[in-house]
C-alpha cells in the first residue's frame, strides 16, 4: 500500500499574496485619497505624491516587520 503524494503547502504563498493584495489596495486608496484631498485645498499634484509615499513607507515597514518572525 503506497502513500498518496502530499499535496504542496501553500500558506506561505497564499500569505504572500494577501500582503501584496493589501498594498495594492492601500495604494489605490492612498491615491484616491490625495486627489479628492488635492481638489478640496487647491493644491493638485502635492498630496497626490505624498499621500502613497506615506503609505508606501508604512507597507515597508510593516513587510520587514512581518518577515522578521
Amino acid at each position: 500500500m503506497s502513500k498518496s503524494p502530499r499535496p504542496p503547502d501553500n500558506r506561505s504563498a497564499l500569505r504572500y499574496l494577501g500582503l501584496a493584495t493589501q498594498i495594492m489596495a492601500s495604494l489605490a486608496l492612498s491615491v484616491w485619497a490625495g486627489i479628492q484631498l488635492d481638489r478640496f485645498l487647491g493644491i493638485f499634484p502635492l498630496l497626490t505624491v505624498v499621500c502613497p509615499l506615506i503609505v508606501l513607507f508604512a507597507l515597508f515597514y510593516k513587510i520587514i516587520r512581518d518577515t522578521r518572525q
